[in-house]
């Protein structure tokens, strides 16, 4: 039988928070103490899936992990998408500004790298406390009145009026993006996509590339659009996740470009930051 861990408890008036130094502590004390119910759990130990199994027997509002440098396939953090198939916030913390196995650190110390979508939902962003962060989730003080599903936002605006906005598909594209706006997207550029290009005409765009993938097929649809003269690149898909339009923008390195993308100054190996302000041009 696994020993019992007695975890750090701090009730707020809205609820309660318990900090554990791992993981591998929280089921134990779910059998021996039965912890007050949508709780938020914070608990020194990688955010993977495994760990997230574990916090997950606590049937918690929230958990907070580590985010332990990320690692090999973004294990370190891939706990964050099981909680997001769960409807449970959850957050990383950078593994720099806490200790790993030490909780009260965590809980004292800690900056957050990494948010899910329902802890994004409650105004929780990189950058932020772990104190702060837990006091968003059990007040909601945080969380916008009004949550766009699609994560549109947009990131620059010229005196043009045109805009950068990133969007995780660009299936998620709006009447007023055409002609107009860059748009910063997550899927990759294959020939399934030309269809969304012609019909929604963006200013530019930037996609994902998708790993190329066989007969550069994750690439494809940026020359297949040039005829209909619509500017596009895609990053290089290891560079920025999937399905996440501001990784795209925020943490994307180009990859390939058409010929309208390079008659702007657009390179690869650039960043897509850079990227995008010579589309706007």
């Amino acid at each position: 039988m696994a020993a019992l861990h007695l975890p750090q408890v701090i009730d707020h008036p809205q609820g309660t928070t318990y900090v554990f130094d791992s993981a591998t502590h929280v089921e134990a004390y779910v059998t021996a103490k039965n912890p007050k119910p949508d709780s938020v759990i914070v608990a020194a130990s990688y955010a993977g899936v495994l760990c997230a199994r574990m916090v997950m027997s606590a049937k918690p509002m929230a958990a907070i992990g580590l985010d332990c440098a990320i690692g090999k396939d973004g294990a370190g953090i891939a706990g964050l998408w099981y909680y997001e198939a769960l409807n449970v916030p959850a957050a990383a913390v950078d593994t720099m500004t806490a200790e790993m196995g030490n909780g009260t650190d965590q809980y004292e110390n800690g900056i957050i790298s990494r948010v899910n979508d329902q802890a994004q939902r409650l105004g929780l962003a990189p950058g932020m406390t772990v104190k702060d962060a837990v006091e968003a989730i059990l007040t909601k003080s945080k969380a916008p009145k009004e949550f766009d599903t699609t994560r549109r936002l947009v990131v620059h605006t010229n005196e043009e009026g045109r805009s950068i906005v990133c969007t995780d598909s660009i299936a998620f594209a709006l009447p007023e993006d055409k002609d107009r706006n860059v748009l910063c997207t997550a899927g990759h550029t294959g020939r399934s996509v030309i269809e969304y290009f012609r019909n929604y005409r963006p200013w530019a765009f930037i996609c994902s590339d998708g790993g190329i993938g066989k007969n550069d097929s994750g690439i494809s649809a940026l020359e297949a659009i040039e005829d209909d003269g619509i500017v596009g690149a895609s990053v290089d898909a290891l560079t920025a996740r999937m399905g996440d339009g501001q990784s795209t923008y925020f943490d994307g390195i180009i990859s390939a470009a058409n010929k309208h993308a390079l008659a702007k100054g657009v390179r690869i190996g650039q960043t897509a930051r850079e990227a995008a302000l010579m589309m706007l041009k």
